[in-house]
């Protein structure tokens, strides 16, 4: 009985890593590259034309059956993301779903999206205290002073890294040398909630400034972003977010040998 009490926290601690598996039909499985709109991601990736249709798909313990969930982790998870705005989007959102599910989170994001100026850092750096009024009286976001004040101050550190590092992305992917970290764990269990880059990333931005970037979030961004690859092995994602991985690698070489 214990043992189990355990796997169930465990199963809660993990939440923020890894959004369970995507589906597929049982018909042939054509790899092609297409563009993906959903939630707010768009990006080119190889994927599935029939994603998340096939409901005996095998996928990662931790999405369920909601379709908003099914979909975040078939066509989002893991990902690579490299573009600012977007990469901003998901450190903000990690911190605001602090004591709360990642679910009410992504069920608010289009709410946050507008209420952030589709998180434009130039714009929320330059908030006021009329803003956080403002937003503080929006239904649509977590209204929490703490919370909002860390989303205008994260921002305002995102504008010094970028004249440091050129921009964020820079910034945070060297914590993994710009490659995906591969993992290959066999069940939702064995996922850790925090690792030493995670610390390390989690450190330097709170001497930076930043606030709600603990380890345990900075490691569920580095999840959602793709710097590691935490799909379980018996997830049908966890193959083709690895292969995806090995072409960005292989773009990024052919780039730089030019």
């Amino acid at each position: 009985m214990k043992s189990l009490k355990r796997i169930g926290l465990r199963l809660l601690a993990v939440r923020p890593k890894c959004r369970q598996e995507e589906s597929e039909t049982t018909t042939e499985r054509q790899e092609q590259v297409i563009t993906i709109h959903q939630y707010g991601r768009e990006k080119t990736a190889s994927h599935s034309s029939t994603v998340g249709r096939d409901a005996d798909m095998i996928r990662c313990q931790w999405c369920g059956s909601d379709p908003l969930y099914i979909a975040y982790h078939d066509e989002e998870w893991g990902i690579p993301v490299h573009d600012d705005r977007s990469l901003f989007e998901f450190l903000i959102l990690e911190g605001a779903q602090a004591g709360l599910s990642w679910l009410t989170i992504l069920k608010k994001r289009d709410n946050y999206r507008r209420a952030f100026h589709n998180f434009d850092c130039d714009r929320i750096g330059n908030y006021t205290e009329t803003d956080v009024r403002l937003l503080l009286a929006d239904s649509g976001i977590v209204r929490n002073r703490l919370k909002i004040g860390s989303a205008i101050k994260n921002a305002r550190g995102v504008l010094d890294i970028r004249e440091e590092y050129g921009s964020l992305d820079s910034y945070l992917w060297r914590y993994v040398d710009g490659i995906p970290k591969q993992n290959a764990w066999k069940s939702i269990a064995e996922l850790p909630t925090k690792t030493e880059l995670s610390d390390a990333m989690s450190r330097d931005l709170k001497k930076r400034g930043f606030n709600f970037v603990g380890p345990t979030i900075c490691y569920a961004f580095m999840q959602a972003v793709g710097m590691v690859n935490d799909h379980t092995t018996d997830c049908f994602r966890h193959k083709e977010i690895k292969e995806l991985a090995r072409n960005s690698k292989n773009s990024r070489d052919v780039k730089l040998n030019n």
